[in-house]
Protein backbone atom coordinates (compact mmCIF):
# COMPACT_ATOMS: atom_id res chain seq x y z
CA UNK A 1 0.00 0.00 0.00
CA UNK A 2 1.21 3.50 -0.79
CA UNK A 3 2.28 5.30 2.41
CA UNK A 4 -0.13 8.14 1.70
CA UNK A 5 -3.05 5.70 1.63
CA UNK A 6 -1.96 4.03 4.87
CA UNK A 7 -1.58 7.43 6.51
CA UNK A 8 -5.12 8.31 5.39
CA UNK A 9 -6.40 5.09 6.95
CA UNK A 10 -4.55 5.83 10.19
CA UNK A 11 -6.12 9.28 10.25
CA UNK A 12 -9.55 7.75 9.74
CA UNK A 13 -8.97 5.23 12.55
CA UNK A 14 -7.90 7.99 14.94
CA UNK A 15 -11.00 10.03 14.10
CA UNK A 16 -13.04 7.07 15.32
CA UNK A 17 -10.96 6.07 18.34
CA UNK A 18 -10.58 9.60 19.72
CA UNK A 19 -14.31 9.99 20.10
CA UNK A 20 -13.73 7.89 23.23
CA UNK A 21 -17.30 6.63 23.16
CA UNK A 22 -16.36 2.92 23.01
CA UNK A 23 -13.38 0.79 24.09
CA UNK A 24 -10.46 1.32 21.73
CA UNK A 25 -9.81 -2.39 21.18
CA UNK A 26 -13.39 -2.86 20.00
CA UNK A 27 -13.13 0.05 17.57
CA UNK A 28 -9.79 -1.11 16.18
CA UNK A 29 -11.16 -4.62 15.67
CA UNK A 30 -14.23 -3.27 13.85
CA UNK A 31 -12.01 -1.07 11.66
CA UNK A 32 -9.93 -4.08 10.61
CA UNK A 33 -13.07 -6.06 9.77
CA UNK A 34 -14.11 -3.21 7.49
CA UNK A 35 -10.67 -3.22 5.81
CA UNK A 36 -9.91 -6.92 5.39
CA UNK A 37 -7.32 -6.34 2.65
CA UNK A 38 -4.84 -4.89 5.16
CA UNK A 39 -1.72 -6.98 5.73
CA UNK A 40 -0.17 -7.92 9.06
CA UNK A 41 2.40 -5.10 9.03
CA UNK A 42 -0.20 -2.53 8.01
CA UNK A 43 -2.53 -3.62 10.81
CA UNK A 44 0.35 -3.44 13.27
CA UNK A 45 1.22 0.10 12.20
CA UNK A 46 -2.40 1.25 12.40
CA UNK A 47 -3.10 -0.28 15.80
CA UNK A 48 0.17 0.67 17.48
CA UNK A 49 -0.02 4.24 16.17
CA UNK A 50 -3.56 4.60 17.54
CA UNK A 51 -2.54 3.21 20.94
CA UNK A 52 0.54 5.45 21.05
CA UNK A 53 -1.69 8.48 20.49
CA UNK A 54 -3.91 7.34 23.37
CA UNK A 55 -0.91 6.86 25.66
CA UNK A 56 0.57 10.30 24.93
CA UNK A 57 -2.56 12.18 23.96
CA UNK A 58 -1.89 15.37 25.94
CA UNK A 59 1.69 15.66 24.68
CA UNK A 60 0.82 15.03 21.05
CA UNK A 61 -2.15 17.41 21.09
CA UNK A 62 0.15 20.09 22.47
CA UNK A 63 2.81 19.49 19.82
CA UNK A 64 0.22 19.26 17.04
CA UNK A 65 -0.90 22.85 17.61
CA UNK A 66 2.00 24.17 15.53
CA UNK A 67 1.02 22.18 12.43
CA UNK A 68 -1.70 22.50 9.81
CA UNK A 69 -4.26 20.15 8.32
CA UNK A 70 -6.58 17.71 10.11
CA UNK A 71 -5.64 17.22 13.77
CA UNK A 72 -5.86 13.44 13.56
CA UNK A 73 -3.39 13.41 10.65
CA UNK A 74 -0.91 15.47 12.66
CA UNK A 75 -1.35 13.10 15.61
CA UNK A 76 -0.74 10.12 13.34
CA UNK A 77 2.50 11.68 12.10
CA UNK A 78 3.73 12.32 15.65
CA UNK A 79 2.86 8.82 16.87
CA UNK A 80 3.77 6.81 13.76
CA UNK A 81 4.84 3.27 14.69
CA UNK A 82 5.86 2.06 11.25
CA UNK A 83 8.94 2.59 9.12
CA UNK A 84 9.79 6.31 9.07
CA UNK A 85 11.43 6.24 5.65
CA UNK A 86 8.26 4.63 4.30
CA UNK A 87 6.18 7.36 5.97
CA UNK A 88 8.36 10.11 4.50
CA UNK A 89 7.24 9.14 0.99
CA UNK A 90 3.64 9.97 1.91
CA UNK A 91 4.34 13.48 3.27
CA UNK A 92 4.27 16.87 1.64
CA UNK A 93 7.43 18.96 1.91
CA UNK A 94 5.67 21.17 4.45
CA UNK A 95 4.63 18.20 6.60
CA UNK A 96 8.11 16.73 6.47
CA UNK A 97 9.70 19.99 7.62
CA UNK A 98 7.15 20.42 10.42
CA UNK A 99 7.61 16.86 11.66
CA UNK A 100 11.40 17.22 11.77
CA UNK A 101 11.05 20.45 13.75
CA UNK A 102 8.59 19.01 16.28
CA UNK A 103 10.69 15.89 16.86
CA UNK A 104 13.47 18.20 18.03
CA UNK A 105 11.40 19.51 20.96
CA UNK A 106 12.91 18.61 24.35
CA UNK A 107 9.96 17.11 26.21
CA UNK A 108 11.81 17.13 29.54
CA UNK A 109 11.26 20.89 29.73
CA UNK A 110 7.49 20.66 29.22
CA UNK A 111 4.92 20.83 32.06
CA UNK A 112 4.42 17.64 34.05
CA UNK A 113 0.93 16.96 32.67
CA UNK A 114 2.36 16.78 29.15
CA UNK A 115 5.02 14.34 30.31
CA UNK A 116 2.91 11.94 32.35
CA UNK A 117 -0.17 12.10 30.08
CA UNK A 118 -2.58 11.29 32.89
CA UNK A 119 -5.73 13.12 33.99
CA UNK A 120 -5.05 15.08 37.17
CA UNK A 121 -7.56 13.00 39.18
CA UNK A 122 -5.40 9.96 38.38
CA UNK A 123 -1.95 11.55 38.62
CA UNK A 124 -2.40 13.32 41.97
CA UNK A 125 -3.19 10.28 44.17
CA UNK A 126 -0.53 8.15 42.43
CA UNK A 127 2.11 10.80 43.03
CA UNK A 128 1.07 10.99 46.68
CA UNK A 129 1.22 7.20 47.10
CA UNK A 130 4.45 6.51 45.20
CA UNK A 131 6.51 9.66 45.64
CA UNK A 132 8.22 11.39 42.75
CA UNK A 133 10.68 8.63 41.83
CA UNK A 134 8.10 5.85 41.95
CA UNK A 135 5.51 7.91 40.11
CA UNK A 136 7.78 8.68 37.15
CA UNK A 137 8.94 5.06 37.02
CA UNK A 138 5.29 4.05 36.78
CA UNK A 139 4.67 6.63 34.06
CA UNK A 140 7.55 5.22 32.04
CA UNK A 141 6.21 1.68 32.43
CA UNK A 142 2.67 2.67 31.43
CA UNK A 143 4.05 4.25 28.26
CA UNK A 144 5.20 0.85 26.99
CA UNK A 145 3.09 -1.94 25.46
CA UNK A 146 2.42 -4.85 27.80
CA UNK A 147 4.01 -8.26 27.23
CA UNK A 148 1.90 -11.28 26.32
CA UNK A 149 1.37 -13.65 29.25
CA UNK A 150 -0.10 -17.12 29.00
CA UNK A 151 -1.52 -19.44 31.65
CA UNK A 152 -0.86 -23.14 31.32
CA UNK A 153 -4.00 -25.19 31.89
CA UNK A 154 -2.55 -27.52 34.53
CA UNK A 155 -5.63 -29.75 34.23
CA UNK A 156 -4.40 -30.73 30.77
CA UNK A 157 -0.65 -30.16 30.60
CA UNK A 158 2.50 -29.23 32.51
CA UNK A 159 4.37 -25.97 32.01
CA UNK A 160 7.50 -27.53 30.50
CA UNK A 161 5.36 -29.59 28.14
CA UNK A 162 3.65 -26.44 26.87
CA UNK A 163 6.98 -24.60 26.54
CA UNK A 164 8.17 -27.38 24.22
CA UNK A 165 4.90 -27.39 22.26
CA UNK A 166 5.10 -23.62 21.72
CA UNK A 167 8.75 -23.89 20.70
CA UNK A 168 7.72 -26.43 18.04
CA UNK A 169 5.34 -23.77 16.73
CA UNK A 170 8.15 -21.21 16.62
CA UNK A 171 7.11 -19.37 19.79
CA UNK A 172 9.66 -18.70 22.53
CA UNK A 173 7.92 -18.81 25.92
CA UNK A 174 9.69 -18.32 29.24
CA UNK A 175 8.34 -19.09 32.74
CA UNK A 176 6.98 -16.07 34.59
CA UNK A 177 8.73 -14.85 37.72
CA UNK A 178 5.88 -15.41 40.18
CA UNK A 179 2.99 -17.47 38.82
CA UNK A 180 3.77 -21.20 38.72
CA UNK A 181 1.35 -21.49 35.78
CA UNK A 182 2.60 -18.55 33.74
CA UNK A 183 4.58 -18.14 30.52
CA UNK A 184 5.74 -14.89 28.95
CA UNK A 185 5.98 -14.53 25.18
CA UNK A 186 7.80 -11.77 23.34
CA UNK A 187 5.94 -10.00 20.55
CA UNK A 188 2.38 -10.82 19.55
CA UNK A 189 2.37 -14.21 17.83
CA UNK A 190 -0.84 -15.52 16.28
CA UNK A 191 -1.98 -18.12 18.81
CA UNK A 192 -5.35 -19.15 17.44
CA UNK A 193 -3.89 -21.80 15.11
CA UNK A 194 -1.23 -23.07 17.52
CA UNK A 195 -2.08 -26.65 18.62
CA UNK A 196 -1.43 -25.97 22.33
CA UNK A 197 -3.97 -23.13 22.23
CA UNK A 198 -6.53 -24.99 20.10
CA UNK A 199 -6.35 -27.98 22.46
CA UNK A 200 -6.91 -25.80 25.53
CA UNK A 201 -3.49 -26.35 27.07
CA UNK A 202 -2.82 -22.63 27.31
CA UNK A 203 -4.87 -19.42 27.66
CA UNK A 204 -3.99 -15.74 27.38
CA UNK A 205 -3.96 -14.28 30.92
CA UNK A 206 -1.77 -11.66 32.57
CA UNK A 207 0.47 -12.99 35.34
CA UNK A 208 -1.19 -10.72 37.90
CA UNK A 209 -4.60 -12.12 37.06
CA UNK A 210 -3.23 -15.62 37.61
CA UNK A 211 -2.05 -14.63 41.08
CA UNK A 212 -5.55 -13.46 42.01
CA UNK A 213 -6.87 -16.93 41.25
CA UNK A 214 -4.07 -18.53 43.29
CA UNK A 215 -5.09 -16.49 46.33
CA UNK A 216 -8.40 -18.34 46.53
CA UNK A 217 -6.80 -21.67 47.42
CA UNK A 218 -9.63 -23.37 45.50
CA UNK A 219 -9.31 -27.17 45.60
CA UNK A 220 -10.87 -30.50 44.77
CA UNK A 221 -14.52 -31.04 45.58
CA UNK A 222 -15.22 -27.51 46.78
CA UNK A 223 -18.08 -25.16 45.98
CA UNK A 224 -16.55 -21.98 44.53
CA UNK A 225 -18.00 -18.76 43.11
CA UNK A 226 -16.35 -16.40 40.63
CA UNK A 227 -18.64 -13.49 41.45
CA UNK A 228 -17.73 -11.20 38.52
CA UNK A 229 -16.64 -13.78 35.98
CA UNK A 230 -16.60 -11.68 32.82
CA UNK A 231 -15.20 -13.70 29.93
CA UNK A 232 -13.93 -16.30 32.38
CA UNK A 233 -10.15 -16.05 32.53
CA UNK A 234 -10.04 -16.53 36.29
CA UNK A 235 -12.96 -18.96 36.16
CA UNK A 236 -10.92 -21.33 34.01
CA UNK A 237 -7.92 -20.97 36.32
CA UNK A 238 -10.12 -21.83 39.31
CA UNK A 239 -11.60 -24.83 37.51
CA UNK A 240 -8.12 -26.18 36.80
CA UNK A 241 -7.18 -25.70 40.47
CA UNK A 242 -10.25 -27.75 41.38
CA UNK A 243 -9.24 -30.45 38.86
CA UNK A 244 -12.72 -30.19 37.31
CA UNK A 245 -14.34 -31.49 40.52
CA UNK A 246 -16.83 -29.85 42.86
CA UNK A 247 -18.99 -27.04 41.55
CA UNK A 248 -17.80 -23.68 40.20
CA UNK A 249 -20.32 -20.91 39.57
CA UNK A 250 -19.36 -18.19 37.07
CA UNK A 251 -21.64 -15.23 37.78
CA UNK A 252 -21.93 -12.12 35.65
CA UNK A 253 -24.54 -9.54 34.70
CA UNK A 254 -23.66 -9.68 30.98
CA UNK A 255 -24.87 -12.34 28.56
CA UNK A 256 -22.26 -11.12 26.09
CA UNK A 257 -19.37 -11.70 28.48
CA UNK A 258 -20.64 -15.12 29.54
CA UNK A 259 -21.06 -16.08 25.89
CA UNK A 260 -17.36 -15.34 25.37
CA UNK A 261 -16.61 -17.93 28.08
CA UNK A 262 -18.27 -20.80 26.20
CA UNK A 263 -15.60 -21.51 23.53
CA UNK A 264 -12.82 -21.11 26.11
CA UNK A 265 -14.62 -23.49 28.45
CA UNK A 266 -15.01 -26.05 25.67
CA UNK A 267 -11.24 -25.96 24.98
CA UNK A 268 -10.35 -26.21 28.66
CA UNK A 269 -11.81 -29.67 29.19
CA UNK A 270 -13.48 -28.56 32.45
CA UNK A 271 -16.90 -29.96 33.35
CA UNK A 272 -17.47 -28.33 36.74
CA UNK A 273 -18.18 -24.77 35.55
CA UNK A 274 -21.74 -23.42 35.68
CA UNK A 275 -22.19 -19.98 34.04
CA UNK A 276 -25.08 -18.01 35.57
CA UNK A 277 -26.34 -14.63 34.41
CA UNK A 278 -27.50 -12.47 37.31
CA UNK A 279 -29.45 -9.22 37.22
CA UNK A 280 -27.51 -7.54 40.04
CA UNK A 281 -25.45 -8.32 43.14
CA UNK A 282 -28.57 -9.22 45.19
CA UNK A 283 -30.13 -11.51 42.58
CA UNK A 284 -32.33 -14.27 44.04
CA UNK A 285 -30.08 -16.92 42.43
CA UNK A 286 -27.23 -15.62 44.59
CA UNK A 287 -29.28 -15.76 47.78
CA UNK A 288 -29.83 -19.49 47.28
CA UNK A 289 -26.09 -20.01 47.74
CA UNK A 290 -25.78 -18.08 51.01
CA UNK A 291 -23.73 -19.88 53.66
CA UNK A 292 -22.82 -22.78 51.34
CA UNK A 293 -19.67 -21.66 49.49
CA UNK A 294 -16.07 -22.58 50.30
CA UNK A 295 -14.46 -19.75 48.36
CA UNK A 296 -15.60 -16.59 46.60
CA UNK A 297 -13.49 -14.53 44.22
CA UNK A 298 -14.66 -10.96 43.64
CA UNK A 299 -12.72 -9.46 40.75
CA UNK A 300 -14.75 -6.30 41.01
CA UNK A 301 -15.69 -3.86 38.24
CA UNK A 302 -13.13 -1.07 38.50
CA UNK A 303 -11.42 1.76 36.66
CA UNK A 304 -8.94 -0.70 35.11
CA UNK A 305 -6.09 1.77 35.50
CA UNK A 306 -3.67 -1.08 36.16
CA UNK A 307 -4.14 -2.16 32.54
CA UNK A 308 -3.25 1.16 30.89
CA UNK A 309 -0.41 -0.46 28.96
CA UNK A 310 -3.07 -2.52 27.16
CA UNK A 311 -6.03 -0.13 27.38
CA UNK A 312 -4.69 3.44 27.41
CA UNK A 313 -8.10 4.84 26.45
CA UNK A 314 -9.45 4.00 29.93
CA UNK A 315 -7.80 7.03 31.50
CA UNK A 316 -9.68 9.32 29.10
CA UNK A 317 -13.04 7.55 29.16
CA UNK A 318 -13.58 7.93 32.91
CA UNK A 319 -13.96 10.72 35.45
CA UNK A 320 -14.02 11.36 39.21
CA UNK A 321 -17.81 10.94 39.06
CA UNK A 322 -17.57 7.51 37.43
CA UNK A 323 -14.93 6.53 40.00
CA UNK A 324 -17.34 7.31 42.85
CA UNK A 325 -20.02 5.18 41.19
CA UNK A 326 -17.56 2.30 40.90
CA UNK A 327 -16.59 2.54 44.58
CA UNK A 328 -20.24 2.30 45.61
CA UNK A 329 -20.72 -0.73 43.35
CA UNK A 330 -17.54 -2.39 44.65
CA UNK A 331 -18.71 -2.07 48.24
CA UNK A 332 -22.15 -3.50 47.46
CA UNK A 333 -20.74 -6.44 45.50
CA UNK A 334 -18.22 -7.31 48.21
CA UNK A 335 -20.89 -7.24 50.93
CA UNK A 336 -23.21 -9.44 48.88
CA UNK A 337 -20.46 -11.92 47.98
CA UNK A 338 -19.46 -12.26 51.65
CA UNK A 339 -22.90 -13.67 52.51
CA UNK A 340 -22.27 -16.74 50.37
CA UNK A 341 -19.43 -18.09 52.50
CA UNK A 342 -19.73 -20.91 55.01
CA UNK A 343 -17.75 -20.60 58.27
CA UNK A 344 -14.08 -21.08 57.41
CA UNK A 345 -14.68 -20.05 53.80
CA UNK A 346 -12.28 -17.70 52.01
CA UNK A 347 -13.13 -14.36 50.37
CA UNK A 348 -10.82 -12.65 47.87
CA UNK A 349 -11.49 -9.08 46.74
CA UNK A 350 -9.44 -7.88 43.79
CA UNK A 351 -9.24 -5.14 41.20
CA UNK A 352 -6.96 -4.17 38.34
CA UNK A 353 -6.88 -0.60 39.62
CA UNK A 354 -3.91 1.43 40.87
CA UNK A 355 -5.96 3.69 43.15
CA UNK A 356 -6.23 3.22 46.92
CA UNK A 357 -9.82 4.45 46.83
CA UNK A 358 -10.82 1.30 44.91
CA UNK A 359 -8.45 -0.98 46.78
CA UNK A 360 -7.30 -0.49 50.37
CA UNK A 361 -10.20 1.91 50.96
CA UNK A 362 -12.85 -0.64 49.99
CA UNK A 363 -11.10 -3.45 51.88
CA UNK A 364 -10.74 -1.40 55.08
CA UNK A 365 -14.38 -0.30 54.98
CA UNK A 366 -15.48 -3.93 54.56
CA UNK A 367 -13.36 -5.10 57.50
CA UNK A 368 -14.76 -2.37 59.73
CA UNK A 369 -18.36 -3.12 58.68
CA UNK A 370 -18.03 -6.88 59.25
CA UNK A 371 -16.42 -6.60 62.68
CA UNK A 372 -15.39 -10.02 64.03
CA UNK A 373 -17.19 -12.05 61.34
CA UNK A 374 -14.18 -12.01 58.97
CA UNK A 375 -10.49 -12.42 59.69
CA UNK A 376 -7.94 -10.81 57.38
CA UNK A 377 -5.28 -13.17 56.00
CA UNK A 378 -1.78 -12.02 55.07
CA UNK A 379 -1.28 -12.29 51.33
CA UNK A 380 2.35 -13.35 51.68
CA UNK A 381 1.34 -16.38 53.75
CA UNK A 382 -1.45 -17.32 51.34
CA UNK A 383 0.83 -17.07 48.30
CA UNK A 384 3.58 -19.00 50.05
CA UNK A 385 1.11 -21.82 50.73
CA UNK A 386 0.29 -21.75 47.00
CA UNK A 387 4.03 -22.16 46.27
CA UNK A 388 4.39 -18.78 44.64
CA UNK A 389 8.10 -17.86 44.57
CA UNK A 390 9.21 -14.49 45.95
CA UNK A 391 5.80 -14.01 47.58
CA UNK A 392 7.27 -11.40 49.94
CA UNK A 393 7.84 -9.07 46.98
CA UNK A 394 4.11 -9.02 46.25
CA UNK A 395 2.84 -8.19 49.74
CA UNK A 396 2.02 -4.65 50.81
CA UNK A 397 0.77 -4.42 54.40
CA UNK A 398 -0.90 -7.80 54.07
CA UNK A 399 -2.45 -7.10 50.68
CA UNK A 400 -1.42 -8.05 47.17
CA UNK A 401 -0.05 -4.97 45.38
CA UNK A 402 1.27 -5.36 41.84
CA UNK A 403 2.78 -2.49 39.86
CA UNK A 404 3.87 -2.48 36.20
CA UNK A 405 7.15 -0.72 37.04
CA UNK A 406 8.03 -3.02 39.95
CA UNK A 407 6.70 -6.41 38.93
CA UNK A 408 6.48 -6.17 35.12
CA UNK A 409 2.82 -7.10 35.04
CA UNK A 410 -0.51 -5.30 35.09
CA UNK A 411 -1.42 -3.36 38.20
CA UNK A 412 -3.52 -5.47 40.59
CA UNK A 413 -4.73 -5.34 44.16
CA UNK A 414 -6.21 -8.08 46.35
CA UNK A 415 -7.23 -8.58 49.96
CA UNK A 416 -8.12 -11.95 51.51
CA UNK A 417 -10.43 -12.84 54.43
CA UNK A 418 -11.60 -16.01 56.16
CA UNK A 419 -15.10 -16.20 57.56
CA UNK A 420 -15.07 -17.08 61.24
Amino acid sequence: MHPGALLDLTTSLLQTVLRLDQPADRLVSAFFKAHRALGVRERHTLAETAYTVLRRRLLFQHLAQSGTGPLERRLALLAWQGDRQYLQRGLSAQEGAWLAQVRGVQTASLPDKLRHNLPEWVAAPLLEDLGSEGFWSLVQALDQPAPLDLRVNMFKAGREQVVQALAAAGIDAQPTSYSPWGLRVQGKPALTQVPAFVQGEVEVQDEGSQLLALLTGAGRGQMVVDFCAGAGGKTLALGAMMRSTGRLYALDTSDHRLAALKPRLARSGLSNVHPVRIAHERDERIRRLEGKIDCVLVDAPCSGLGTLRRNPDLKWRQSPASLLELQSLQSRILASAARLLRPGGRLVYGTCSLLKSENEGIAQAFSEAQGSQFERLAVQEVLSEARVPLAEQLDSEGCLRLWPHRHEMDGFFAAVWRRR
